[in-house]
């Protein structure tokens, strides 16, 4: 992690945004263990994260392409990069790339930052082309093609590896939670309400975090039960706690402006 600078003595102010780029209908049963699978589900949505500062701006993932959704039968509403682009961020120039983790919905469209590095834990990489991809449930979330573009982009020293926490730059800082796999790490990013954490898929929906009942896509449940304490540790309050996959996120933050409504929305 040298080349992120930690001399800077305050924090930077954040404003951090959800781009909502697709979406798919769900049953309770696909949500949370133990759902009934008689009882009616809640759609799920993918996002990508930005946050901008008045020195820089990061991408928090990279969503999935219409190929993609087209294989995994997800509704495609637009390509990040479009979303990006609302909000007046080129990905082309976009310096910082944070992945969450290597699943197929958070870590496509790697060819779209020519010119970013990208920053991930090093379990994460390890896991994702390691002995536990021999296994079909354990792989399933994971595109090949998505693994080997990072492989290449380890090898145009153009990847930042994190073993467990880190501080990216003042005012934002990573850390391990696992569970969901074996190297997801969340975002704690300070802004103008306090520090706000991406949770990406530490936990899917608020439902699963507020009832302790974890996703069904999980490599340890003991981590993923463990990584809700730690993201309630990390947020200054409940509300600042923002779901990787829940639509109610559209419904609780509102749009920079009505051209952005049902496409992104600013969480602080």
């Amino acid at each position: 992690m040298g080349e992120f600078s930690s001399v800077m003595p305050s924090k930077e102010v954040f404003e951090v945004y959800a781009i909502r780029y697709a979406t798919v209908e769900r049953r309770a049963s696909e949500n949370f263990i133990g759902g009934d699978p008689h009882e009616a589900g809640s759609s799920m949505d993918f996002f990508v994260w930005v946050a901008r500062s008045a020195q820089r701006v990061v991408v928090i993932d990279t969503g999935f392409n219409k190929v993609a959704a087209e294989t995994r039968k997800r509704t495609f509403l637009r390509c990040p990069s479009d979303g990006l682009a609302m909000l007046g961020v080129e990905a082309r120039e976009v310096e910082t790339v944070v992945l969450t983790h290597l699943h197929y919905d958070h870590a496509g469209n790697m060819s779209l930052f020519p010119n970013a590095r990208f920053v991930i834990q090093d379990s994460e990489v390890a896991f994702a082309t390691g002995r536990q991809m021999r296994h079909g449930f354990l792989r399933h979330a994971y595109d090949v093609e998505d693994v080997a573009d990072l492989v290449r982009s380890v090898y145009a020293e153009r990847v930042d590896f994190v073993d467990g926490s880190a501080e990216l730059f003042p005012g934002m800082h990573v850390h391990h939670v696992g569970g969901h796999c074996a190297g997801l790490q969340i975002v704690r990013i300070w802004t103008r309400d306090g520090w706000l954490v991406l949770a990406s898929d530490a936990t899917h929906y608020y439902a699963n975090i507020e009832t302790q009942t974890p996703f069904p896509i999980v490599f340890d449940v003991g981590q993923m039960l463990a990584g809700f304490e730690k993201v309630r540790a990390l947020a200054d309050a409940p509300e600042l706690i923002v779901p990787g996959h829940d639509p109610e996120v559209m419904q609780r933050y509102a749009p920079p402006d009505s051209t952005m409504s049902g496409a992104v929305v600013r969480l602080a």
